[in-house]
């Protein structure tokens, strides 16, 4: 079994800091991606930023140059550095990884998810 335990969350305030982080443990033989979004009341869970195995990232243009995805791979390990949030970035952040298990079956992993309140 796989599993992705996010941590956090809080509430900051506009223009402030904030690091997520998303743990992968269980018996992973390799990650291709590991990712990071987020779904605010009603509306669509939408990507925020994502890092391969090779550490390419791509992020939504919304968060580009405030946020920064980054990887410790011997951890297994995704953080998610958000600088300068705004109240638009309140939403629930989840983790997802895309990864091999160690009996080599490949599948896609959420985490349970961690609030982001943004607000003065």
């Amino acid at each position: 079994q796989v599993q992705l335990v996010e941590s956090g969350g809080d509430l900051v305030q506009p223009g402030g800091s904030l690091r997520l982080s998303c743990a992968a443990s269980g018996r992973i033989f390799s990650v291709y991606t590991m990712a990071w979004y987020r779904q605010a009341p009603g509306k669509q869970r939408e990507l925020v930023a994502a890092v391969t195995g090779g550490g390419s990232t791509n992020y939504a243009d919304s968060v580009k140059g405030r946020f920064t995805i980054s990887k410790d791979n011997a951890k297994n390990t995704v953080y998610l550095q958000m600088n300068s949030p705004k109240p638009e970035d309140t939403a629930v952040y989840y983790c997802n990884a895309d990864l091999l298990t160690s009996n080599f079956y490949r599948n896609e992993y959420w985490g349970q998810g961690t609030q982001v309140t943004v607000s003065s």
